[in-house]
């Protein structure tokens, strides 16, 4: 079992009663104990004047036949479940059938109406409720105290969440307070027999794709982003909804949500049926009114690849890749990329992939569905002439 050890070295100073956020140390007969409270966070550990403090760690194995499941973290904000939600059902779904695990939802929020209900469409098993005016607004520290008290009741062998802003700083921290590991931003799942997860994502600078397995531990905890697994399909309902009470030192925060600034929206290259992505083929920012142009005539969007963004010539809202966004449009045209892993990995998913790019071995035409070997400065203004019916002759 982990815990904390306070050794002799210990002067009573009180540095660890200050830093601890979930009053999880007290002075007792002159000793400082650790109780119930404790998330083994170690800001005791690193603020210790006297380095009195320190984690015992077990080198035991888990049971894994004592976590079963499959739990997605379903995220809600500003009146509506994140869409995310939805494909990691999807994905829970199928790792489900191949293991023979139930699938549960863990929704947290105030005012979330029929959203619960609504997931039991797409095949959940359980569906379990927090909806209390003191989660209307995300707090990381609140929102990982239900969390953790969920997992630790029910004991899922898989928690997904979404890699979006809110996942991303949730995921870690309730990750680590079962001492257990994470993936993030995986492009691939699969699961063993034994329910160990097989979580996949480019690695070294995305020269080549990782297969991480957490086989001592549990649960297995990965995030996924928007757009890179397919949606669940409704099936008949046979699932529940089960709203469970929250315990007031749940809800205790250092947090403070003073105020709510939205910014306006804007398109977002996620959501676009029709990408066209500039790449290092472009030689200077002049030349993205060609890929713009190409992209008007389409009625799409322009996108771009890292480089494009670190030169200052596109917003990082366009990049796409593992540090950008992932996009799943219905047609996108690349213009000059060459095809990394990385950017490859959150693309590949599009309905029509058309590359252009004057070198036949770029990577980029391995997953092409069609490739124009070419100068995009010859091939972009021949394609917008065929668009608007005035060109006399073919690519």
């Amino acid at each position: 079992m982990d815990g904390l050890i306070i050794g002799q070295q210990c002067t009573l100073c009180g540095k660890c009663l200050e830093v601890c956020p979930f009053d999880a140390l007290e002075l007792i007969d002159g000793r400082i104990q650790v109780n119930a409270n404790c998330r083994l966070c170690r800001l005791c550990v690193k603020h210790c004047p006297e380095q009195a403090i320190r984690l015992q760690t077990s080198a035991s194995v888990v049971d894994k036949s004592e976590w079963r499941g499959i739990m997605v973290f379903g995220e809600y904000g500003d009146g509506q479940l994140h869409p995310v939600t939805i494909e990691l059902i999807g994905k829970a779904r199928e790792l489900a059938g191949k293991t023979k695990m139930a699938v549960s939802v863990v929704l947290v929020g105030h005012d979330l109406g029929q959203t619960a209900d609504s997931l039991l469409d797409y095949g959940v098993n359980t569906v379990y409720v927090y909806d209390d005016p003191a989660l209307a607004t995300f707090r990381v520290d609140v929102y990982a105290n239900v969390l953790t008290e969920i997992i630790g009741e029910m004991k899922p062998s898989v928690v997904l969440i979404g890699g979006t802003s809110l996942g991303r700083s949730l995921a870690p921290r309730v990750a680590t307070r079962f001492r257990t590991g994470l993936t993030a931003d995986c492009t691939q799942l699969d699961i063993k027999d034994n329910t160990d997860l097989i979580q996949i994502r480019p690695a070294f600078g995305g020269n080549i794709m990782a297969q991480i397995i957490t086989t001592r531990t549990r649960p297995q905890f990965a995030t996924v982003r928007y757009k890179v697994m397919d949606s669940a399909v409704k099936t008949v309902r046979t699932g529940k909804v089960i709203s469970r009470s929250i315990p007031s030192d749940l809800l205790k925060s250092r947090l403070e949500v003073v105020r709510i600034e939205k910014k306006d929206a804007l398109p977002s290259i996620t959501e676009a049926d029709v990408l066209v992505v500039a790449g290092q083929g472009v030689r200077s920012k002049d030349d993205l009114v060609l890929i713009r142009q190409l992209a008007d005539r389409l009625g799409g969007q322009i996108a771009s690849t890292r480089p494009m963004v670190e030169k200052g010539w596109l917003d990082y809202t366009r990049q796409i890749g593992l540090s950008g966004r992932t996009v799943k449009p219905k047609l996108i045209i690349t213009c000059g990329v060459s095809g990394a892993i990385q950017f490859c990995a959150c693309m590949n998913a599009a309905d029509l992939i058309i590359a252009i790019n004057r070198d036949p071995a770029a990577p980029i035409f391995r997953i092409a569905h069609y490739g124009i070997v070419g100068d995009l400065y010859n091939v972009i203004p021949k394609l917008i002439q065929r668009i608007e019916g005035s060109a006399q002759y073919a690519i």
